[in-house]
C-alpha cells in the first residue's frame, strides 16, 4: 500500500542518484581561518566571514554588553515592544555609512528579500530579475504575484529589451532586481549602467549587496553608496561577522516598509547580543582598508594562478572565486580530495548553479596567508595533472 510519505523517499532517491543530496555536518571554529571537522583541522575556503570578524574580540565583547543592558531576548516584534535603543543606534550609523536617509534592520537576508519584494509589487507590476539572482529574490518575486521576467545574466541589452517591451503595457510599477556581487560567480554588476536604465524607464532599482557589504566600495560599504539606487539590501552575517540584515533607502520608503514589509512586522526582533555585535562591526569595518587590500591582493594572486593552471574561474572580480568543473560528481570528487589534503572547499551543485556548471566555490578571507593559497594551488595542480 502506498504511503502518504512515499513522495519524500522518491525525492531523496532522485537527488541521491543525481549527486544533489545535501547533508549537514558539524564543524567547530578553529584559530584564524581553520575549522575542526571530525577531529581534523582544515583551512577554511568556504566561509563568508571575509574579514575574519566573527571571532573578533570587540564583536564578542559588545554582544555581552548589549545583553547585559537589554536582556537575552528582544521580548517582542519591533512594532510591539521589541525596538530597544540598540536598533536606533545601529540604523542611524548604518544609514550614514550607506549614504541613505534611513536604514531598517531585519532578521536575515533571506527574510528581507522574501518580504521586501511582495511589499513593493503586486500582480499589476512588472519585475525584471537577473537570471542568477539569489533564491531568496526569486522566491520574493513569486510571492509578490507580479509579472516576472528574468533577463540573461548581466546582459543589460536584454534588460533594456524587456523594459521597452514592458513600457507598452499597463503596469503600475516596474522594478529591476539584481545583486552587486553574485554569490556563486563572484562577478560584479555595472551599477552605474543599471541606475541609468532605471531612470530612463522610471523603474525602481533594488540591489542586494550581501557579498559586497564590508569588502567593496568606499570604506567597505558596498557598491551602491551615493549612486541613486532606490533600495539596497545587505547582510551582517558575512563580512560583518554577525547576523541579520538591512534595507537602506529613503525616508518615505522606510516608513512604507515599517508598515508593509511582513518580514519586519510579524517576527520577534533580533536579540540584543546580535545588535551588539552588529554595532561593533559597524565601528570596525569602515577602518579596515588595510585588511581589504590584503584580501584583494590574495584574490588577484589566486585568480591569476588558477587561470595559469587552466581552471575556469569565470569573470569573478570579488573575493568569491569559482573553480568550475562541470559535472556534480566531479565537483564532489574534488571536494573530497581537497578535504583529504587539509582544505574545506565545498562543492556547489545544481540546482544552486546551472546544470553542467558545478564548482568548488572558493571564498577568500583577509586572514588567509599567502602560504595557504600556495599549498591549495599545488593540490589543485596535482589534481588537474592527474586527469590530463
Amino acid at each position: 500500500m502506498a504511503s502518504k510519505l512515499d513522495f519524500v523517499d522518491r525525492e531523496l532517491a532522485r537527488r541521491r542518484e543525481k549527486g544533489q543530496l545535501r547533508a549537514l555536518r558539524t564543524l567547530q571554529a578553529g584559530e584564524g581561518t581553520t575549522v575542526i571537522a571530525e577531529g581534523r583541522k582544515l583551512v577554511n575556503f568556504s566561509s563568508n566571514d571575509y574579514l575574519g570578524l566573527a571571532s573578533h574580540p570587540l564583536l564578542r565583547q559588545r554582544a555581552v554588553e548589549f545583553a547585559d543592558l537589554h536582556g537575552a531576548g528582544a521580548r517582542a516584534s519591533r512594532l510591539i515592544a521589541g525596538s530597544h535603543p540598540g536598533f536606533a543606534r545601529v540604523e542611524e550609523r548604518l544609514a550614514g555609512l550607506k549614504q541613505t536617509a534611513k536604514a531598517l534592520v531585519l532578521n536575515s537576508g533571506y527574510q528581507a528579500n522574501i518580504s521586501l519584494l511582495p511589499a513593493l509589487a503586486d500582480r499589476h507590476c512588472l519585475m525584471l530579475l537577473d537570471r542568477r539572482c539569489h533564491n531568496s529574490l526569486i522566491q520574493g518575486a513569486a510571492l509578490s504575484r507580479c509579472q516576472t521576467r528574468r533577463y540573461r545574466h548581466s546582459d543589460l541589452g536584454h534588460l533594456r529589451e524587456l523594459l521597452v517591451e514592458g513600457a507598452g503595457a499597463d503596469y503600475t510599477r516596474r522594478l529591476i532586481v539584481t545583486e552587486s556581487v553574485f554569490s556563486m560567480d563572484g562577478d560584479i554588476s555595472d551599477i552605474d549602467a543599471l541606475v541609468e536604465l532605471a531612470a530612463e524607464f522610471d523603474a525602481l532599482l533594488i540591489v542586494d549587496e550581501a557579498h559586497a557589504t564590508g569588502v567593496l566600495g568606499e570604506r567597505g560599504m558596498g557598491l551602491t553608496c551615493g549612486k541613486g539606487v532606490d533600495l539596497c539590501i545587505g547582510t551582517f552575517g558575512k563580512a560583518m561577522g554577525a547576523f541579520g540584515a538591512y534595507i537602506a533607502c529613503g525616508e518615505s520608503m522606510w516608513e512604507y516598509l515599517v508598515n508593509s514589509c511582513s518580514g519586519f512586522i510579524y517576527t520577534t526582533a533580533l536579540p540584543p547580543s546580535v545588535l551588539g555585535s552588529i554595532d561593533a562591526a559597524l565601528e570596525l569595518v569602515p577602518e579596515m582598508d588595510a585588511q581589504r587590500r590584503t584580501l584583494f591582493a590574495n584574490v588577484g594572486y589566486l585568480r591569476a594562478a588558477l587561470r595559469d593552471q587552466g581552471w575556469d574561474v569565470g569573470l569573478t572580480g570579488s573575493q568569491i572565486v569559482p573553480v568550475v568543473v562541470g559535472a556534480a560528481e566531479e565537483a564532489l570528487a574534488l571536494n573530497r580530495y581537497l578535504e583529504e589534503s587539509g582544505y574545506l572547499a565545498v562543492a556547489i551543485r545544481p540546482p544552486t548553479v546551472e546544470l553542467g556548471s558545478a564548482r568548488i566555490r572558493l571564498a577568500l578571507n583577509a586572514l588567509h596567508q599567502r602560504s595557504d593559497l600556495e599549498s591549495l594551488l599545488e593540490r589543485l595542480r596535482r589534481w588537474r595533472d592527474d586527469r590530463s
